[in-house]
Order: structure tokens, then C-alpha cells, then sequence
């Protein structure tokens, strides 16, 4: 019978949700709608209603284009927390990350999502 390192098994569990992560629109269709794809970008249109939570999903590196004013709680998965406060007009770039948004205003907030899938290609200038 073979034993388990029960702190090793935990370590890589730890390290590998990010790996886990599921594509937003898969997971939370009711907050993220894919507005245009192509194999350069994927362009998302995200809103939260007032108080609304997602559940935790990943982007990669992205562009944010923010679509009204919002206060946003992202839990990551090591169980920390970050708030952010954008603004109308907003747009912000945004490394690739594993996370769980909370809307934590008590209005609804929008923002256009584009998703980098690949490089140009080479000679494109």
C-alpha cells in the first residue's frame, strides 16, 4: 500500500488551482458573453448586478475598458482579497489571473474584457 505525503499533496494542490481555473464564460455564463472572437483576442462584455458575486475562473493578459463607475472585490485563491475602484472611460491593463469578482457597489457594473490569445505575428507593423 502506498502512503501519501499529505503536505506534499497539498503543496502541489495549492500551485496547481490556477491550472484548474475554468474559462469564465463556461462557468459563470450569466455574467460574461462573448462579444467577438478571433485567434488573436476574445472581446467579453462582463456585468454584475448590485452585490453579485462570480465564481473563481481565469483570464489571460487583457485589456479592460470600463463601461461605468464600480468598486470590485477580487478573492483570489490563496483566500486574499483586493479591492478596486475604476471609473467610466477606465481602460487598464490587466496580467492574466486566476479569480472570483464581487461586485460590492449597489449598482450595476459593466466593463468590456478583451482577451490576448497570442503574439502578432512576426512582420506585422
Amino acid at each position: 500500500m502506498r502512503h501519501v505525503n499529505l503536505a506534499a499533496l497539498g503543496f502541489l494542490l495549492l500551485f496547481a488551482a490556477p491550472a484548474f481555473a475554468q474559462d469564465a464564460t463556461v462557468v459563470d455564463s450569466d455574467h460574461y458573453k462573448v462579444e467577438f472572437e478571433n485567434d488573436q483576442v476574445r472581446v467579453l462584455r462582463i456585468t454584475y448586478g448590485p452585490g453579485e458575486k462570480s465564481v473563481m475562473h481565469w483570464h489571460p493578459n487583457s485589456v479592460a475598458v470600463i463601461l461605468g463607475d464600480g468598486q470590485m472585490r477580487m478573492h483570489m485563491p490563496d483566500g486574499t482579497t483586493e479591492d478596486f475602484e475604476s471609473s467610466h472611460g477606465d481602460a487598464e491593463w490587466a496580467e492574466a489571473v486566476t479569480h472570483l469578482p464581487e461586485n460590492v457597489r449597489d449598482e450595476s457594473f459593466e466593463v468590456i474584457l478583451v482577451e490576448l490569445k497570442s503574439p502578432p505575428e512576426e512582420g506585422c507593423m
